[in-house]
């Protein structure tokens, strides 16, 4: 089991790596820029934006990632 769980870190640490840096990037969004007044969807709350930080912190980091080739040839 541990080693089924480390196989698929090692194959997915680029989603690990993005949702940590957009979690980073969208805490201190919220932080610095986020919108006072509450009518802002995304930047009204810490976990919003940090959710959405994750999410697109994860798919920006996984264009990057190498594509396996078929072996159907």
């Amino acid at each position: 089991m541990k080693n089924k769980i480390i196989a698929f870190v090692k194959k997915e640490w680029l989603w690990f790596a993005g949702g940590a840096a957009g979690a980073l990037g969208g805490y201190l969004y919220w932080y610095f820029i986020g919108c006072n007044s509450g009518t802002c969807p995304i930047t009204s709350s810490p976990t919003n934006s940090t959710l959405y930080g994750i999410l697109l912190g994860g798919l920006i980091f996984n264009m990057f990632k190498k594509s396996e080739k078929s072996k159907n040839g």
